[in-house]
């Protein structure tokens, strides 16, 4: 089984998006069965919450399905666990290695890097915008999503 996880900072709004635009990939990819996938934030703000109604609607727009997931912090735990600790910004990118065993610092990634577009490095966040930015936020991670299964598939040979 690989395990990615999608790292923001509140778990509300980039990392949720993440994560669902990447489990209906591997669903799509009948790929279910040995990739997994979670988000979390790296900071306590909403724990147990859903996501953000507008990340939400947007997902919900373009066949994505966010309603289940509800936010935690992400733990110490969770570089043992996870083959990919993947950040949406570099602030986000640095917290991650501030608090990463040692040992663990090759499976943290900036999802961005993934993108085959790379014209931005880092998925912006949307909470503080409107709309508008929920669309933007997808265009990216969809992006985004489709080369780090891309990377999955060659470096796991699936």
């Amino acid at each position: 089984m690989v395990k990615v996880l999608f790292i923001c900072m509140g778990n509300i709004c980039r990392s949720p998006t993440s994560q669902g635009v990447f489990e209906k990939l591997v669903d799509e990819a009948s790929l279910s069965d040995v990739i997994y996938a979670d988000s979390a934030g790296t900071h306590a703000y909403h724990v147990d919450e859903p996501p953000d109604k507008r990340a939400q609607a947007a997902a919900k727009n373009r066949g994505y399905n966010l309603s289940r997931q509800r936010a935690r912090r992400a733990s110490t735990l969770d570089f043992e666990e996870f083959d990919y600790v993947v950040a949406m910004d570099y602030h986000n990118l640095d917290h991650l290695y501030e608090v990463c065993p040692p040992g663990y610092e090759r499976k943290i990634k900036l999802f961005m890097d993934f993108a085959s577009n790379r014209g931005e490095q880092e998925v912006p966040d949307p909470y503080y915008g409107g709309r508008r930015g929920f669309e933007r936020v997808l265009d990216f991670v969809e992006e985004a999503a489709r080369g780090l299964l891309a990377d999955i598939r060659k470096n796991h040979q699936l």
